[in-house]
This record gives structure tokens, C-alpha cells and sequence, in this order.
């Protein structure tokens, strides 16, 4: 499955609700990415610009970014950016793509 990774702050408000009752948000997420048929691989709290980091496989973009909207539409995130990421075995594959797709094209402005 492809693995996605998001990034984000939370919201004043949703620290100031996590500092006065503490939760590991780990169990939450998982069962979000898990009702949208994907799974959660990991979630880590971060610093500087971004507040976490979480790392999932979903089996499409659609449940992907239904589990981000969700997430994100409770109102305790903000700035959240989702990344596609590659295995290794993924990235070899798509360089010997490109490089036989390079071949053939022609760049523009060049003879």
C-alpha cells in the first residue's frame, strides 16, 4: 500500500485541552487511518515548525486524505501537509522509468 506522510501543529486551544488531560493520540489515529481501511505505521511528536508527525499506508489517495480531512476537521490541527513517500524499491523502479521516458523527450527551448 502506499505510505503517506503528514505533518502538522496543533491549535492553541487543542494544547491547552492536552496539557490539563494528557492522551496518547497514537490509539486515536490508528483507529481513524484503520475505519478508512488504512493503517497507521507511526506518530511522533515533533519540533520546531511542525508539532507531529505521522506516518501511514492507505490503499488510495481518497482514503488518505479522508483520514486527513477528518482529523483536520475536528478542529485541533492546523497547517497539516501530507506527503507521498517511496520505498526504496519503489524509487529504483521509478528512476529506471524516467530515465528510459528521458530518452524521448526533448526539452523545451533544446534542438
Amino acid at each position: 500500500m502506499p505510505i503517506y506522510i503528514s505533518r502538522g501543529r496543533f491549535t492553541s486551544d487543542a494544547i491547552k485541552g492536552m496539557l490539563a488531560k494528557p492522551e496518547n493520540r497514537e490509539e486515536a489515529v490508528a483507529k481513524l487511518f484503520k475505519s478508512v481501511g488504512g493503517k497507521l505505521i507511526g506518530w511522533y511528536l515533533t519540533f520546531g515548525h511542525h508539532d507531529f508527525l505521522v506516518i501511514g499506508e492507505f490503499p488510495d489517495e481518497k482514503a488518505a486524505a479522508s483520514a486527513v480531512l477528518a482529523a483536520a476537521g475536528g478542529g485541533s490541527l492546523s497547517e497539516v501537509e501530507t506527503t507521498v513517500a517511496m520505498t526504496a524499491k519503489d524509487a529504483h523502479a521509478t528512476f529506471v522509468s524516467a530515465g528510459k521516458a528521458a530518452k524521448a523527450f526533448r526539452s523545451a527551448g533544446r534542438s
